[in-house]
């Protein structure tokens, strides 16, 4: 019922924002003789705040229609190699008739970002994008809002997501590197484990930023709330019914809006503050920081809806039984096991602000992927850098992003020539065996906090505020 009241008053507030933006128009457009009223600037900027207050924020799109490469401008085409009925890959296409620039572009690594299902769009890592595009080619998973997708398409559940991903990785080859952004840093960390389990060649590099891993390291609001209510609570209390007028009618959904309400809700003072400033500079004509306004609040304004059953069993599975550190997590009928990579290079990178996954929280996942040797697993810490802060913004370009360049061009090879077929037939029986046991292993047997001695023994470099130093066990 909530559902069909927010898109009542949806409906009714539809005409007086419209009417608010015609109205501002009206005391600020040059031919208008209004515009030369005592107040007429001060009324435009009000109108035009509760414009974008009342309106109804729609998917941004990522508009990038060029990057420069090498020194050369070139054009980006969006297409979509494969569409899913809940994420399409989506591919960021370079083109030029430079030849210098073009056989740059043929040998750049090819990256895959996995964008978060957790509320906001893909768009929402836009900067990500566009700065990884000048050194790599580019594709994202672009996640459909559930509203739209219809019931016949069946439900979408959190083995769907690792299933996804392990789908785009083999369509792109071993020679891909992931990124994974906030919360799929679990469920990619989980695709590359059971793909090592299996005996298939995994990913050149992961780099893994602001996740999760270990939501029990420094457990932050977003954290607290996940674990401290029960799952029933979050069935009973966050869970409704599409309503008729979408397509996905009827599929149960966590709706975008009370995901937007929960946002706004962790720092309702930033975001007066904001909209006051945003009033201000109407009023000044600061044409460039009210722009700077509408486009942040487009993109964070701009939430889609979740399917329930993917949403529940993430709660369940990330925040409430720790599945994936506990070593418990049953996919499909295997165990993840992070300890069975061996060959990927990996990367987590921490925010020292982030308020949304806690500082350690990522780092965790250098204690589970013992396979991995210790010069190939490294750590950044974003000194100043919040959540958004380590993949948006000046601080991901300046600082995150030349980590991360350096980190993928350096281990962008494989780690030997041996042949991959008879590698997973030498491992199979190894992966048995240890599948079979972390079966029968209890939940309890593994101690929150725990470190493994090989890797409590390792001195990976690790960068910090842009210098590497060796890290001390």
């Amino acid at each position: 019922m909530l559902y069909q009241l927010y898109e009542a008053q949806r409906a009714l507030m539809a005409p007086f924002s419209e009417f608010a933006s015609a109205s501002a128009k009206l005391y600020n457009h040059p031919l208008s003789p209004f515009t030369h009223t005592p107040i007429a600037q001060r009324l435009s900027a009000g109108l035009g705040l509760m414009h974008r207050l009342a309106k109804d924020y729609e998917k941004p799109q990522f508009d990038i229609r060029s990057v420069e490469v090498n020194g050369v401008e070139v054009a980006v085409q969006e297409q979509v190699p494969i569409t899913k009925p809940f994420c399409r890959l989506l591919r960021f296409k370079r083109f030029t008739d430079n030849a210098a620039a073009l056989d740059v572009m043929k040998t750049q690594p090819t990256v895959l970002v996995v964008a978060p299902l957790s509320g906001h769009h893909s768009t929402l890592l836009r900067d990500t994008v566009k700065a990884l595009l000048q050194d790599h080619k580019v594709l994202i998973t672009d996640w459909t809002d559930a509203r739209t997708v219809p019931v016949d398409a069946g439900p979408f559940h959190l083995n769907d997501y690792v299933a996804y991903v392990q789908e785009f990785i083999r369509y792109l080859g071993p020679e891909v590197n992931v990124i994974s952004v906030c919360q799929p840093t679990v469920p990619v960390l989980a695709a590359v484990s059971l793909m090592a389990t299996h005996g298939e060649a995994t990913p050149r590099t992961l780099t893994m930023m602001g996740g999760p891993i270990d939501a029990r390291k420094s457990p932050t609001a977003v954290n607290n709330l996940a674990m401290n209510k029960s799952y029933s609570w979050f069935e009973n209390n966050v869970i409704y019914r599409v309503p008729a007028n979408f397509p996905g009618a009827g599929r149960a959904v966590y709706p975008g809006f009370m995901q937007h309400s929960g946002f706004v809700a962790m720092n309702p003072d930033r975001h007066l503050n904001s909209h006051y400033d945003y009033f201000q500079d109407l009023i000044r004509g600061d044409d460039d920081s009210a722009e700077a306004h509408r486009q942040f609040y487009d993109e964070y304004n701009a939430v889609l809806d979740m399917p329930a059953e993917y949403y529940l069993e993430t709660i369940r599975t990330v925040f409430q039984d720790f599945a994936l550190v506990n070593g418990t997590w049953d996919v499909d009928g295997t165990i993840v096991a992070p300890q069975d990579i061996t060959t990927s290079a990996f990367l987590t990178v921490e925010g020292e602000l982030d308020d949304i996954s806690g500082a350690g929280q990522t780092r965790a996942a250098h204690d589970l992927c013992t396979g991995v040797p210790a010069n190939r697993q490294f750590h950044y810490d974003a000194v100043g850098a919040g959540h958004y802060g380590i993949f948006s913004g000046r601080r991901w370009r300046e600082m995150v992003y030349p980590e991360v360049k350096a980190f993928i061009a350096r281990f962008n090879q494989p780690e030997n020539k041996r042949d991959l077929p008879a590698l997973a037939a030498k491992r199979a029986p190894r992966q048995a065996v240890a599948v079979a046991q972390a079966r029968s292993a209890s939940a309890s047997s593994v101690k929150p906090g725990a470190k493994v001695r090989a890797q409590a023994n390792a001195k990976p470099k690790v960068s910090v505020g842009g210098k590497r130093v060796a890290r001390k066990a």
